[in-house]
């Protein structure tokens, strides 16, 4: 006879869970399939995007305190152990506000710790601020013991040593001492004589407008006087009336301005001018120079170990003549020149003089005066003592030194010309000893004394690491492994490698993006990224091999992605970077074109859906090869385009062309406006309609001579927005180009 059983609710529920937890023991779990895994949008990938830092790599903000590592963040600040990694608090944030007497919520004296800095290796002292406000917190005694107030300032540099702090309010240039005492340096400061900020249009490695000596008592200072430059007619058109807001805009060939550069002494109160050869009772000093040849720019500004003499490069206004000059600091007497380069092209220094911390008597100098930037040892007289680097490759930053090994900390590519790779040389025999795996790029920031760095590097498949490196040794430890913030997402294919140049020689790298479902059987619609000029590279040994945002999201929409960096980009030495001298565009075009070749000798590349998109100098490429190769490319997209480098500035347009004077031929071949008719395909125009970098005559222009010529471009304007949008406005942006690819590239309308 059969038993019946009987299972109550609660007990039948014990049975189903324990059954479902069973299954999933005995049924592997299985990796999210490409179909399952979430697709992006431009606001994971583009960086005004609301879930754009969610997608990025993990990272630590790091600092050095002397030779000890800290951790900032929101909340606190962390010490870490350099042989094991783990982190200690240090202080907290609720306890600085509370130190600072400001620990109610609506009134905290500072938000965040995350820009948190500690000028001094021996002292426990921390920096911290907000917009209104900077303090010296004293973390083992618990108070404040230096501040000042920095509402409403601009250019604003604190000196660590003197504690003094110089700004600019108003246009006048100001010094506020220790005591906070204020001193007004100037009073005729306004926008056409400007004090303390960046010159020359932020060429030649400028940044920055001041320059304390290493005591802190004498400030070094830019006076700009443009009151003989141009104004370009900038318009605010927000106000219920638009008002008129020009903006100073030395344009190639025209009139530039005038910069000197003034000394103040905290000790006695006194400014004097350097006497550079700007003026007329000191021309005779250079011998055999000509007043056309006089300098016209004034750059990479350093001090003496002593404090006594300053050092600046001058180069004259065809940036084919440069010279290391010597002044001294009290009276601006010119004292000497040591150093001087020529160049039947031209000479653009970006660094200024460093010298050894060990031997005050010896400087080193970054030049490419044997066709790549290297390092040279020289003394205090000017006389070279040792080319400290040579070889093939480009020394890309001086980092640090290291006093005790006799070391300079350097990164270079020497490794492979697509790499950042850490090195320190010795300073004595010129060895250089590889402080990272030798791959990658990496980004290494040296502690105080030199003796160690912490290394922040990506590779092609490595989202970020960071190791803290023993210089001595070479030994590392592992701080960070970054997961891939991606592996949720379907990832497109990155890829890699080189062709040749038009000249048949010189090996040119690329990057290639493919969709994630990438099928070499079929046909794919192709984009060619182009940025092409100066001081720029696309492609590097980074993440993705440093694959922009936007392609990822073209790939994951059906196209190929490729960028090619041609000659006169960046890293490759001189010949390769002066190649396009007086031509622009014309080389750049042709090793691009030599790009497509490569394109169409692959299978899966469509040829008849070829489009091309760039901006800055990319977007005049992307006109350029639109005009010049009308059969070749259906669709461009060309944001902030130079169309005539006649209205570009001069400090940059002069040193690539020459004058429209001097190079009328050179202007002209570079020239969009009379191609204009030349025009097949779809073009758009895209501007920041305030762009004051590309100013708007650029493409207001060319739309004119389309008009004249018959031709149609489409364009749009950001209004409000400069050379680049900002914001979420930059979302919208790359939401536009790709829809002008999705309607015109896609599905093959006839144009």
């Amino acid at each position: 006879m059969a038993r019946r059983i009987i299972i109550d609710s609660t007990t039948m529920k014990t049975i189903n869970t324990l059954s479902l937890l069973l299954l999933l023991l005995i049924i592997p779990v299985l990796p999210m399939t490409a179909q399952e895994k979430k697709l992006f949008t431009l606001e994971d990938l583009n960086f005004g995007g609301y879930n754009y830092r969610n997608l990025q790599p993990e990272n630590k903000w790091l600092t050095w305190w002397g030779d000890e590592l800290i951790r900032t963040d929101v909340e606190a600040c962390y010490t870490i152990d350099k042989k094991t990694g783990r982190e200690t608090v240090l202080f907290t944030l609720d306890d600085i506000n509370k130190w600072a007497g400001s620990n109610e919520d609506e009134n905290r004296y500072v938000r965040h710790l995350m820009n948190a800095t500690f000028p001094y290796a021996d002292q426990p002292l921390v920096a911290v601020g907000n917009k209104q406000a900077y303090i010296l917190v004293d973390f083992k005694k618990h108070q404040i013991v230096w501040q000042d107030s920095i509402s409403g300032q601009d250019a604003n540099d604190w000196n660590k040593t003197s504690r003094a702090t110089a700004y600019v309010k108003g246009w006048q240039l100001y010094v506020t001492d220790a005591e906070g005492h204020k001193h007004q340096l100037t009073t005729d400061g306004n926008r056409e004589t400007v004090y303390g900020k960046s010159v020359h249009r932020n060429e030649f490695g400028i940044e920055k407008g001041t320059f304390w000596s290493p005591d802190g008592q004498r400030l070094a200072f830019y006076r700009m006087d443009q009151s003989m430059v141009a104004d370009y007619p900038q318009v605010d058109l927000f106000p219920r009336e638009a008002t008129y807001e020009p903006d100073k805009y030395p344009m190639a060939g025209m009139t530039s301005h005038k910069v000197t550069v003034g000394v103040y002494d905290m000790t006695t109160g006194h400014t004097v001018y350097l006497k550079t050869p700007v003026s007329k009772d000191t021309e005779a000093v250079i011998s055999g120079t000509s007043a056309d040849n006089l300098p016209a720019y004034f750059t990479n500004i350093a001090w003496s170990p002593d404090s006594k003499t300053i050092y600046m490069f001058e180069v004259n206004r065809d940036q084919n003549d440069c010279r290391l000059v010597s002044y001294d600091a009290v009276s601006g007497e010119r004292l000497a020149e040591l150093y001087r380069e020529t160049s039947e092209k031209y000479v653009e220094p970006l660094h200024p003089i460093q010298f050894l911390p060990w031997d005050a008597d010896k400087f080193v100098i970054l030049s490419q005066r044997d066709g790549y930037r290297h390092l040279y040892l020289y003394n205090k007289e000017g006389q070279l003592l040792s080319q400290l680097t040579s070889g093939p490759w480009v020394v890309q930053e001086v980092l640090g030194f290291n006093e005790k090994q006799r070391s300079i900390l350097i990164t270079s590519n020497e490794a492979n010309p697509i790499q950042h790779n850490t090195y320190a040389v010795n300073v004595k025999t010129g060895k250089r000893t590889l402080l990272d795996n030798g791959r990658g790029s990496h980004r290494a920031v040296p502690s105080t004394s030199g003796e160690w760095i912490y290394d922040k590097y990506t590779e092609p498949d490595v989202p970020r690491n960071i190791d803290i490196v023993n210089v001595k040794t070479g030994k590392g430890q592992r701080l960070l492994t970054a997961e891939d913030p991606w592996k949720d997402y379907q990832q497109p294919i990155f890829e890699s490698g080189t062709i040749k140049a038009a000249d048949g020689t010189t090996d040119l790298y690329y990057r290639m993006v493919k969709p994630n479902d990438f099928d070499a059987t079929k046909k794919y619609p192709t984009v060619v990224y182009v940025y092409g000029g100066p001081h720029a590279h696309n492609v590097e040994a980074a993440w993705h091999w440093y694959s922009r945002s936007w392609e990822t999201y073209m790939a994951q929409k059906g196209y190929v992605l490729f960028i090619l960096d041609n000659r006169g980009s960046e890293s490759r030495g001189r010949d390769f970077e002066q190649a396009t001298f007086r031509q622009l565009g014309q080389v750049e075009m042709q090793d691009q074109m030599k790009g497509v070749e490569f394109l169409k000798s692959l299978p899966y590349v469509d040829a008849d859906r070829l489009g091309v998109h760039g901006w800055s100098f990319g977007g005049f490429m992307t006109i350029s090869l639109m005009l010049n190769y009308p059969d070749t490319f259906k669709v461009g997209v060309a944001g902030g385009p130079v169309i005539d480098w006649k209205w570009y500035e001069v400090m940059y347009g002069e040193r690539y062309m020459d004058t429209p004077e001097q190079n009328p031929e050179g202007y002209a071949k570079a020239s969009l406006l009379d191609k204009a008719s030349n025009l097949k395909g779809r073009l758009q125009v895209i501007t920041g309609y305030n762009d004051n970098t590309v100013v708007p005559q650029h493409c207001l222009s060319f739309l004119d001579a389309c008009v004249k010529a018959g031709t149609q471009p489409d364009f749009f304007a950001y209004p409000g927005e400069e050379h680049n949008m900002r914001g979420h406005a930059s979302v919208h942006l790359h939401e536009r180009i790709t829809r002008y690819f999705e309607d015109y590239l896609k599905l093959k309308i006839e144009n």
